[in-house]
This record gives structure tokens, sequence and C-alpha cells, in this order.
């Protein structure tokens, strides 16, 4: 395994429900450096340039409304295996599907509001990251 670097966003739900504390919590507990952070709110079109690849799904508007609904926290994660265990540490996209313990079993309130992101590859963590974040900033 080797040092890597992972995007992780928590989304709205997760502000609205006052639950940043405890999330970041979790993440420092399973052993993750948080590089960057940041608190921002999105536009409608850099939603959809986040979400690009999504955008012949029948979820993408939806999705774009929600994640520009209200401020999200975006972090540069690091660790050994960071994708990976970032994507365990949140659990199924679907929160019915979530193992237990993990964040979208615990905190999120549907699929769509799932409370937290993470890039699926490091192809996406290397898309991701500077999306949200200049070199300067980590």
């Amino acid at each position: 395994m080797s040092i890597e670097r992972t995007l992780g966003l928590i989304k709205p739900d997760g502000l609205e429900r006052g639950k940043q504390g405890q999330l970041l919590d979790r993440i420092l507990q399973n052993g993750f450096k948080i590089l960057a952070m940041k608190q921002l709110k999105l536009t409608r079109a850099q939603a959809e340039a986040f979400y690009a690849e999504h955008s012949a799904r029948p979820f993408f508007d939806s999705l774009c409304s929600y994640m520009t609904s209200g401020p999200i926290i975006a972090m540069t994660l690091e660790k050994e295996n960071a994708i990976a265990d970032w994507r365990t540490l949140m659990g199924a996209t679907n929160p019915a599907k979530a193992d237990p313990g993990t964040i979208r079993k615990d905190f999120a309130v549907d699929m769509e509001k799932n409370t937290v992101h993470g890039s699926d590859s490091p192809a996406s963590a290397a898309r991701e990251v500077p999306f949200f974040f200049s070199q300067l900033e980590y």
C-alpha cells in the first residue's frame, strides 16, 4: 500500500443537520490526515461540471439541485490506501444497503442525501481534488 490522496465531501444534508463535527471526528479517528478543508456553496455550473460524468443519468438534475441547496465541506484526505479506506468508511451509496458503522448507515437521510462523497478511483481522485483545491492549499 502507498500513501494516497482522495477527495472527501460533506454534503448539504450533513451541514444542515449539524453533523460536520461528528463526521470530521470519524474521519480523523480512522487515520486520515485532512490536508486541506474548506466550506463553500457550489453554483449550478460548478455542480454540473463536477458531476459531468453523470450528465446522461436520470438523477443528474436532482443531484445538482441538491448539491447547490446549501454549503458543503470539501477536504483533501491522505493516508495509506486512502481511496479504498474512505469508500469503506463512507459505506454503500444507498444507506439502506450500507454496512453498520459506516457514515452513510449512521448519518444518511436517503440515497440522494447520503451525507458524504468520495473519489471512487485514483483517476477520479486526480480529477476531483484539483477541482476544489490548488496545490498551494495542500
